[in-house]
């Protein structure tokens, strides 16, 4: 460990599920004896002091409320531009907190993938920085494209296609809806623009984690060379947060249930809860449905079916049948993990490509969430809860035994600081 300890300044952005892998990654260089400070949308608070670390917040929880409360959140094609707005919004505030909270000489970075002020401040401040990526999508590659609907990219495709298919995108979407405030942040601390945001500048330069394993994204030869992959992180609360008395009893009563979930993030999932009752209906199936938001649940429920707000997936999970859900990375890690099918319904972002990668893996089946319905459901179910799909998902489990990925990922932290300190010769 470096003397005197470092100060590491993390900074992110995102859903329940996107905050665990950073609070637990905190903790972590914590106990490494370093001085650390989480910078995050003010909602979070609780959560980070529940752990004992030192929380600095972004907006109010307020303000995240409203936003993640949009509907087009969620919407395959409109989803970006939603989230490109909230992006937009929280770069100046993330920007002062980072140069306030930055002390020269031992402090190191750590930022979320959206974490574009973090960047910023990275350029100014000339700290090092490491850019941690939760799923491998981030990660462009015109050799081997993840899958990112709409865009028709694929490693059979030639890869100029691929190239020029980017470079479209880039120019009419993600460019075109953040490099304006992007750009008026970094003239207002004299830096000159950017653009193509999403091909290289969002990875810094010094390092970036990937926190997956090489068997679920394996590496393609034109990320960036910087990337290390380090695993899985798998918090999820567990040790503050047990599981309640009144689940313990439900799960205890009978046949393992079928978790549904439509994300942690989601507030619009009245349909998906729906036919998730009706699916277990039609399968003779017990069910367990999940979500911190319970508006979005059906009031009455049958007595096989409960409803609970939360539960750490690591001690649910290996008590469930299978799990139906979003197909973000955070649970799909968790019930591989816990060795269970999944059938997956991706909506938006992210989550397609995550899908693709667990059936690849034979661990799951995919039902898009736009076409989401009892019969189709209750078909998808019985085929991935065959002894074949068990045989992968055990294969999968075994897979995580003797990893370390937050001690691993803490470790390229503390690195990243050395090669930076070291005098260039």
């Amino acid at each position: 460990m470096p003397s005197p300890p470092l100060r590491i300044l993390i900074a992110a952005l995102g859903s329940h599920g996107d905050m665990h892998p950073f609070l637990a990654l905190g903790r972590t260089l914590r106990d490494c004896g370093h001085e650390v400070r989480l910078i995050a949308p003010a909602m979070y608070e609780s959560m980070a002091r529940s752990i004992g670390l030192h929380f600095v917040p972004v907006g109010t929880a307020e303000e995240f409320e409203r936003f993640s409360s949009r509907a087009g959140l969620w919407h395959p094609l409109k989803g970006f531009q939603v989230l490109a707005e909230g992006v937009a919004q929280l770069l100046t505030p993330y920007y002062r907190a980072i140069v306030e909270n930055h002390e020269p000489g031992r402090t190191v970075l750590v930022l979320s993938s959206l974490l574009l002020a973090g960047r910023v401040a990275q350029e100014v401040l000339g700290a090092p920085a490491v850019s941690v990526h939760l799923s491998p999508v981030i990660l462009r590659s015109i050799e081997n494209p993840a899958k990112t609907p709409p865009l028709p990219v694929a490693a059979w495709l030639p890869k100029f296609w691929n190239r020029l298919v980017f470079a479209a995108a880039d120019l009419l979407v993600l460019d075109a809806a953040l490099s304006r405030p992007l750009n008026a942040l970094r003239a207002s601390v004299g830096l000159g623009p950017v653009k193509r945001i999403f091909s290289r500048w969002i990875h810094s330069p010094d390092r970036v984690i990937g926190l997956f394993p090489q068997w679920f994204a394996p590496s393609a030869a034109d990320w960036p060379p910087q990337t290390v992959l380090t695993g899985f992180p798998l918090y999820d609360e567990a040790d503050v947060t047990p599981i309640d008395a009144e689940l313990e009893k439900f799960l205890d009563s009978g046949q393992p249930p079928i978790a549904f979930t439509p994300g942690s993030a989601m507030r619009h999932g009245g349909r998906f809860f729906a036919a998730a009752v009706q699916t277990c209906r039609m399968l003779g199936r017990r069910g367990l449905l999940v979500s911190i938001h319970g508006q979005q649940v059906p009031a009455r429920l049958p007595g096989e079916i409960r409803y609970v707000r939360y539960a750490p997936f690591s001690r649910l999970l290996p008590r469930c049948a299978a799990i139906v859900h979003h197909a973000g990375i955070g649970t799909s890690s968790q019930a591989l993990a816990a060795g269970i099918p999944q059938l997956a319904a991706p909506m938006a972002h992210d989550q397609a490509d995550n899908a693709m990668r667990l059936q690849r893996l034979g661990v799951a089946e995919i039902l898009p969430a736009r076409r989401f319905a009892a019969p189709a459901a209750a078909v998808a179910l019985e085929d991935v809860m065959d002894p074949i799909h068990r045989a992968a998902c055990l294969v999968a489990k075994n897979r995580f035994a003797g990893k370390d990925p937050l001690r691993k990922s803490a470790e390229v932290i503390e690195q990243t600081f050395h090669d930076r300190a070291k005098p260039h010769l």
